[in-house]
């Protein structure tokens, strides 16, 4: 059986968004193949025996399990159309990279060090200068998400060098904070969803992490089209079909963009967690995967 579309997954809580996707893959007529980790070596073998293939694919599942990698080459290797290409995921995962590619496409990004992997260069040269960092600077290494390994408020290059031997393979960046705009006592920070060309910007809280969509009033008072302007950049940049992006206006009106491309994004419903992403962008999220589909 030739199936239109395959997706990986194995993150409970995306149970929920599995469910709205898979009805929206439906409703178009379109036959749908899960692979979780109970079912994976099953479907690598009907799939090694030519039984079944699939000719679209989605994955939410090999960044935390190599096991998964197989599928991605079986898919590889053949006409299958990837959302989100494996290969640009991996490369949109790298701060580092990501970070000079925005520059290049004229994206404001924070005041900003890179720093090569400990193992390369152990000893940072002498005359290294933080100061343009300001007082307080994030440290963040090159790769991984979720605040993973990042270090808000170092001060020091100690810190500095203590988190490079953390991960001593990794690229670091240090990063000046931005602080950002007050609108009417809400301070001017987002969590944007970007998929298949729609951009779904909403407040978010750094605390919390409480999503707010941003209402089409505040976008005609606040003046927010750079805003949209940014997040396509990025897709351009990126080339990718759904992630998410920060993007901060600082009060003398610049859009920053604080935290580059995020691919696996949480897509948990707001009316199941605080902190989730509001159930009509996750439901119109899944309605424009199956178009492309």
């Amino acid at each position: 059986m030739n199936f239109d579309f395959c997706l990986a997954w194995n993150w409970e809580y995306d149970a929920d968004f599995v469910a709205i996707l898979k009805s929206a893959v439906k409703e178009r007529g379109l036959t749908f193949l899960e692979v979780v980790p109970d079912s994976l070596i099953r479907v690598l073998e009907s799939l090694g025996k030519g039984d079944i293939a699939f000719r679209s694919f989605l994955d939410r599942a090999s960044e935390s399990d190599p096991d998964f990698l197989p599928l991605i080459r079986w898919a590889e290797d053949r006409d299958v159309r990837f959302i989100n290409p494996h290969q640009r995921s991996l490369h949109a995962m790298n701060k580092a990279s990501m970070h000079l590619e925005f520059i290049t496409a004229g994206i404001h990004t924070p005041y900003t060090i890179i720093l090569p992997p400990f193992n390369e260069q152990p000893r940072l040269a002498p005359f290294l200068d933080l100061t343009p960092l300001g007082e307080k600077f994030t440290i963040k290494p090159a790769h991984g998400g979720g605040g993973e390994g990042v270090i808000t408020g170092a001060t020091s290059l100690d810190q500095v060098q203590a988190a490079r031997q953390d991960n001593p393979h990794d690229y670091y960046l240090l990063q000046a904070h931005v602080v950002p705009a007050d609108k009417k006592g809400r301070p001017a920070w987002f969590r944007v969803l970007y998929c298949n060309g729609r951009v779904y910007p909403c407040w978010w809280d750094i605390k919390t992490h409480v999503y707010t969509p941003v209402t089409r009033g505040e976008e005609e008072v606040f003046g927010w089209t750079p805003l949209y302007q940014t997040t396509h950049r990025i897709a351009e940049v990126c080339g990718l079909d759904v992630f998410s992006t920060e993007i901060a206006q600082t009060e003398g009106g610049l859009f920053v963009a604080v935290d580059y491309v995020n691919d696996q994004i949480d897509l948990r419903l707001k009316s199941r967690a605080q902190d989730g992403v509001p159930d009509e962008i996750v439901h119109d999220i899944a309605e424009r995967l199956a178009d492309l589909i």
